[in-house]
């Protein structure tokens, strides 16, 4: 069998960590599961274009659910944050970068690791 090349292992931990965000916002049903999948097949195309982009996926698949879920279910995910005011989603920082976090922009603080909003938010896979 051969190894897994670590194109495929970004994008295996960029699927996981983004399921593991759903999972936490409580929003991970089979449509939703199925925007990841198309966000992870689009952006292995991306990956195999430009290799040292690997370490950028788990962000940019964020980033392409986020988008996707605004059309579909509305803003994802919200900040766990601020408890007052109008309800707004945290957003991927960097863009475009190693290491992405859930950032809220109003508060102006870092919330999570991408992968780590259940741990944020109290809301874990067996809560």
């Amino acid at each position: 069998m051969d190894p897994i090349s670590p194109l495929e292992q970004a994008l295996h931990a960029a699927r996981a960590l983004v399921l593991a965000d759903l999972v936490a916002g409580e929003v991970a049903e089979a449509d939703v599961v199925s925007l990841v999948e198309d966000s992870v097949a689009q952006r292995r195309w991306w990956v195999e274009q430009w290799p040292d982009g690997a370490e950028y996926v788990s962000g940019l698949v964020a980033q392409d659910v986020q988008d996707a879920l605004l059309d579909r279910h509305g803003r994802w995910p919200l900040c766990p944050v601020c408890g007052s005011g109008d309800p707004h989603a945290l957003e991927v920082e960097p863009e475009l970068g190693p290491d992405p976090h859930w950032v809220c922009h109003k508060a102006g603080v870092k919330v999570a690791a991408v992968g780590s909003l259940g741990a944020a938010t109290g809301r874990t896979p067996s809560s």
